[in-house]
């Protein structure tokens, strides 16, 4: 797998029914990129991917969001959808977190099962 740099690129997302589904990404990689997150926001555009991320909170987050844990290969091992002022339990084959507005990954047929692939920008 390649390494990542804080950025922009393309996120997609080829969900168990065999569809692709492509969506603006943010990368955060730094430790100071993956504490902000998404927090001070009121949307985002498409997601972000946290790396290396075990766990996630939304203290602090204005929004709901969803969260998929993804195991080296990038292959979703969990999904759930976080209101703000929660600690999401880690996942212990997470390796990367993706975030997205609530409702935006199952509209993307992320879940358990699919796999994702990076493009960076």
């Amino acid at each position: 797998m390649a390494r990542w740099r804080d950025g922009r690129g393309t996120l997609a997302v080829r969900g168990v029914d065999g569809r692709t589904v492509v969506v603006p990404l943010e990368l955060a990689v730094s430790y100071r990129a993956r504490t902000k997150g998404l927090l001070g926001r009121d949307r985002i555009d498409g997601a972000m991917l946290l790396s290396p991320a075990g766990s996630v909170h939304t203290f602090s987050m204005r929004i709901p969001i969803d969260v998929a844990y993804l195991d080296r290969a990038l292959n979703v091992i969990a999904v759930h959808t976080m209101r703000p002022g929660r600690l999401g339990l880690p996942r212990l084959r997470s390796r990367h977190v993706l975030e997205a507005e609530a409702g935006a990954m199952a509209g993307w047929g992320l879940e358990v099962g699919a796999r994702v692939t990076v493009e960076r920008e």
